[in-house]
């Protein structure tokens, strides 16, 4: 799935989001977050949202990646955001969402932390089970 503003490329343990505007804002989020709901309704749980290519993000922007946070969360999942820009980076401490979002400074490590989230739920899972 993709629109000339953002690509969603689902993988097998996560989806990627793409945001592909410089600017993230009500241009591009409404149809995003409708994107969002029908992931949802897929039970997709983990997201790797990308906003490398936003130099600039509004209320707007933030509030689909707070949506697709609560996805992730509602399915057992989670959400990391990578390779957030200056503008981008100094928007998320001023909303004080740095300690509500998992941040990575690029997509590989973005990834690594998908994969190690799952191993700890797996373990954990096995933990509750043998109690």
């Amino acid at each position: 799935m993709s629109s000339a503003a953002y690509s969603i490329d689902v993988q097998d343990k996560y989806t990627h989001i793409s945001v592909l505007e410089d600017k993230f804002t009500a241009k591009v989020s409404p149809d995003l977050k409708a994107e969002i709901a029908v992931l949802n309704s897929k039970g997709i749980k983990n997201i790797i949202f990308d906003v490398s290519k936003c130099s600039y993000c509004d209320s707007s922007g933030l509030s689909v990646i707070l949506v697709a946070n609560r996805v992730c969360k509602e399915n057992n999942g989670c959400l990391v955001v990578c390779d957030l820009q200056p503008a981008v980076s100094k928007l998320v401490d001023i909303s004080q969402l740095a300690t509500v979002l998992n941040i990575t400074p690029s997509f590989n490590e973005a990834v690594d932390f998908i994969f190690m989230d799952e191993l700890e739920r797996g373990l954990n899972e096995g933990e509750e089970n043998l109690n």
